[in-house]
């Protein structure tokens, strides 16, 4: 953590959720999912140096913005855990999702996915998600775990410490076309070309 300011890093992850809750208005109906590298955020490569200090800051900083959206969140492990998710119980019951069993620790796991399992109320290993957006902190890839259309959404900041960050929207699947009904209690109109 030598070059990487902990308090800077929390401040970071407020402004970027902010940033993603101005573009999709998220609420207890809805799902994020993060996926954290620490050892990015510190400047290591990916998987190399997991830092609970750095899970803290961005623990914290997430939940400060959760308590406020009243989103809920998932904390997505590394590929060690075929990337499955940290959630709380209640997230588990509301979206109906599967648990699995393990314990995601620094070496399984990852750092931010460890952090996170020990410290929400009554955390929860589950294997997929099909969340709402998402922000992407080190590049470690998300989008299994986003709605099938997902939109970027570009962040003031670019990084968070010394990690790339990315964010997601997700939006309804637009089907049809300009011949496409949307109302249900409508006349077809004979001899028209399908």
């Amino acid at each position: 953590m030598a070059d990487v300011k902990v308090r800077q890093v929390r401040q970071q992850v407020e402004r970027v959720i902010r940033e993603l809750l101005e573009e999709i208005p998220l609420t207890e109906r809805h799902l994020l999912v993060v996926g954290v590298s620490t050892s990015e955020v510190a400047g290591r490569r990916i998987g190399t140096s997991g830092s609970d200090e750095v899970a803290a800051a961005v623990f914290e900083g997430i939940s400060s913005q959760q308590r406020k959206s009243g989103c809920h969140i998932a904390f997505q492990c590394c590929e060690h855990l075929n990337r499955a998710l940290v959630v709380d119980r209640g997230t588990l019951d509301a979206f109906g999702l599967t648990e699995v069993s393990a314990v995601p620790v620094r070496q399984a796991g990852g750092a931010m996915a460890s952090y996170a399992f020990r410290h929400l109320r009554d955390a929860v290993l589950v294997e997929k998600v099909f969340a709402d957006a998402g922000i992407d902190i080190g590049d470690t890839l998300i989008g299994m775990h986003l709605k099938p259309v997902a939109v970027p959404v570009r962040p003031s900041v670019k990084n968070i410490g010394k990690a790339h960050v990315t964010m997601a929207k997700t939006r309804p699947k637009l089907i049809g076309g300009a011949r496409a009904v949307y109302v249900r209690d409508c006349e077809e109109t004979s001899g028209q070309d399908r």
